[in-house]
C-alpha cells in the first residue's frame, strides 16, 4: 500500500487542539491519517475516534496507527452522524474535535475514484463507495435547471448556465461517462479567453459536483452543531475548510455561538438574552506557511479555525 500523504496545517492542529494526557480526541475526517497520527505521535496517551466514510481510507489507516491500535478506535461512517457514534462507543464528550473538510489527497490521487480532472476514469466522486449517488447519475440524467444550479451553487461558476446547457446537449448524442469526456464538454462551454486565465476550467464544476454527490454542506453543517454539543467544557473544535462555501458556513456559525445580540437596533435594552457558548481562538483563520506551501501546493487555499466551549 502507498501511504504517501501530506497533512495540511499539521503542527498548527495539533498546536490548537494542544492533546491532553488520557483525554478523547475526535478525528472526523480521517482520510490519509496524517493529523491523527500527529496527534498520537505528540500525545500518545489519548484515546482517538477517527471516522471516515471512505473504506480504503479506513483501511489505509489501519496499517498507518497500528502502532496506537489500542487506543485508536476507526468507524466507518459520515461525520454528520457524530453524536450517535460516540453515543454507541459510550463516550459522553471529547476534549478535542477534528475536521478537514473536502476531498483527501489519496482520493484525488486514485483516479478509479473518479474526483480528478487531470485523470481520465468514469465519473464517481463518492467519499462512500457504498453510497448509490454518483457524478454520473448527476451529468447524465438531471435536467438542465438542476445543472445549472448545482454548478453555479455550489462551484461559484460564472458560466454554470452554458455548461448545464452543453452537458445536456451533449449527453442527447451520447452518454458522458468519464471525467475526460466531462471536462471536453466544459471546455466547449468556457469561451477561450475565459479558459486561457485563471484554474483549470473544470475546477468548479467538479467542485460543485463532488459537493454534491456527498451532500457535503450540509453534512458540515450538521457536524459542526454536534461537535460543540459533545465537547466538554475547554474542548476545542479545529476546522480546516479549502473553499469559500465551506469556510462561510464556519464562520457563521462560530460567529453565531459568541452570544451577540440580535435584538432589532433600535429596542432600548436586550432582550434576546444571547449567552456565549466557545470563544474564538484565533480571531482570523490561519494560514499556510510558506514554506509549507512550497511542499504542498494543495495548502494554498487552507483555513483553520478554531473555537474552545466556554
Amino acid at each position: 500500500m502507498n501511504f504517501a500523504h501530506e497533512p495540511v496545517l499539521l503542527q498548527e492542529t495539533i498546536d490548537a487542539l494542544d492533546p491532553q494526557p488520557g483525554e478523547t480526541y475526535v478525528d472526523c475526517t480521517l482520510g490519509g491519517a496524517g493529523h491523527s497520527l500527529g496527534l498520537l505521535a505528540t500525545e500518545p496517551s489519548i484515546r482517538l475516534i477517527c471516522i471516515d466514510q471512505d473504506k480504503e481510507a479506513l483501511e489505509r489507516a489501519k496499517y498507518r496507527l497500528a502502532a496506537y491500535a489500542s487506543q485508536v478506535t476507526l468507524v466507518k461512517d459520515n461525520f454528520r452522524n457524530l453524536k450517535s457514534i460516540l453515543s454507541r462507543l459510550n463516550i459522553s464528550s471529547a476534549a478535542g474535535v477534528l475536521m478537514d473538510i473536502g476531498v483527501s489527497s489519496p482520493q484525488l490521487d486514485d483516479a478509479e475514484r473518479g474526483f480528478s480532472y487531470h485523470q481520465d476514469a468514469r465519473l464517481d466522486m463518492r467519499m462512500d463507495q457504498d453510497s448509490e449517488l454518483n457524478a454520473w447519475t448527476i451529468v447524465n440524467t438531471y435536467d438542465e435547471r438542476e445543472l445549472n444550479r448545482i454548478i453555479s451553487e455550489y462551484g461559484e461558476e460564472r458560466w454554470a448556465a452554458r455548461i448545464a446547457e452543453f452537458v445536456v446537449a451533449e449527453r442527447a448524442s451520447r452518454p458522458i461517462n468519464t471525467t475526460g469526456d466531462l471536462v471536453s464538454v466544459i471546455k466547449k462551454a468556457i469561451p477561450l479567453g475565459a479558459r486561457a486565465k485563471g484554474p483549470h476550467p473544470a475546477r468548479r464544476t467538479f467542485q460543485a459536483l463532488r459537493i454534491a454527490v456527498n451532500d457535503e454542506l450540509e453534512a458540515l453543517k450538521s457536524a459542526l452543531e454536534q461537535a460543540v454539543e459533545v465537547l466538554q467544557p475547554g474542548g476545542r473544535l479545529a476546522v480546516i475548510t479549502f473553499h469559500s462555501l465551506e469556510d462561510r458556513i464556519v464562520k457563521e456559525y462560530f460567529q453565531s455561538l459568541l452570544g451577540k445580540c440580535t435584538c432589532p437596533p433600535d429596542l432600548p435594552v436586550c432582550v434576546c438574552d444571547n449567552q456565549p457558548v466557545v470563544s474564538l481562538v484565533n480571531r482570523k483563520p490561519i494560514e499556510a506557511s510558506p514554506r509549507e506551501l512550497e511542499s504542498n501546493a494543495r495548502a494554498r487555499s487552507a483555513k483553520l479555525r478554531v473555537v474552545e466551549k466556554l
